[in-house]
């Protein structure tokens, strides 16, 4: 009974095996992040893009399997020669797929192949753009413009080997050491320049406002005093008439009264007048001395 155990285990074990033997010889499958590519004699069949389970001819079929996500190929840093003559080294990637799995194989066959071709066409490109503009052109945001077009171009040129180009990008560019002090030097002074220019228009813009701001205050200046001018020569004027009419109604009072107001100028607080005591301007203190006397007696 135990032999007879045994027996039908090895049998399904042999059955399972030659199963898995036989499945593989004749079927295959495609996974979802895949693409297949079936040759036979060296030739190609068969193109699969869609995942699932196919069948081959054993020991005739060879699958290939071709990557259908995207790729990252970080390409090797290179030096450029700028418009203006400075060196840069460039590390920059590029995000491929691909789109035609029969011409891939044909003429690329594999990642790596594909990889040395994108090396030579990308570098080949962007030393092409990069030449025709400045250093400082390709560190700003022209950068971005600049490697569109290289992916435009290498797109195309790619297009033959069934890659699609996604994207070029930069990811950092450096100046070589041998004359990275003397750029950083050049553009130091170009700053300076820069900013002694702006001081300067901001001292000229200041001379001109301090001008314009002197001469309204001397057109203001001058206005006041005009009107201050006319507006003494009214009350001149009018003073002159009140004392004119003063005059008329009763010119002996107004002599008077005026020698009394010069007496409080004339005889203030330490003042020292040395006069004739028969001067007609005394007259009224002399009057005024003899009154005092006449009273004492």
């Amino acid at each position: 009974m135990r032999k007879n155990v045994k027996k039908a285990l090895v049998i399904i074990g042999i059955v399972v095996v030659a199963f898995f033997i036989v499945s593989g010889m004749f079927f295959f499958t495609v996974d979802q992040t895949k693409q297949a590519v079936v040759l036979r004699f060296g030739k190609i069949t068969r193109v699969i893009k869609d995942a699932g389970l196919y069948t081959k001819t054993p020991f005739l079929d060879r699958v290939i399997y071709i990557e259908k996500r995207i790729n990252n190929y970080d390409i090797q840093p290179e030096e450029v020669i700028t418009s203006d003559q400075k060196r840069l080294r460039i590390d920059n990637y590029a995000l491929w797929r691909i789109d035609d799995p029969k011409l891939f194989v044909e003429k690329v066959k594999t990642i790596e192949g594909a990889q040395m071709r994108m090396d030579d066409i990308v570098y080949s490109y962007l030393r092409d753009i990069l030449a025709k503009h400045t250093l400082s052109d390709i560190i700003s945001d022209k950068r971005t413009a600049y490697l569109q077009q290289v992916t435009l171009l290498t797109r195309k040129a790619l297009k033959g080997f069934g890659i699609y180009t996604i994207d070029v990008k930069i990811k950092r560019a450096d100046l070589p050491q041998t004359n990275e002090n003397a750029v950083y030097q050049r553009m130091k002074s170009d700053r300076q320049k820069v900013a002694a220019m702006y001081r300067a228009q901001g001292e000229q813009q200041a001379a001109q406002i301090k001008a314009e701001a002197d001469k309204k205050a001397q057109i203001i200046l001058a206005t006041a005093q005009k009107q201050a001018s006319e507006y003494k020569g009214e009350g001149d004027a009018k003073a002159l008439e009140i004392y004119a009419n003063a005059y008329n109604q009763d010119p002996e009072f107004y002599g008077f009264w005026r020698t009394l107001e010069s007496y409080k100028v004339a005889l203030a607080t330490g003042t020292t007048i040395i006069l004739s005591t028969t001067s007609d301007y005394l007259r009224l203190l002399d009057k005024g001395v003899q009154s005092d006397s006449k009273f004492s007696k």
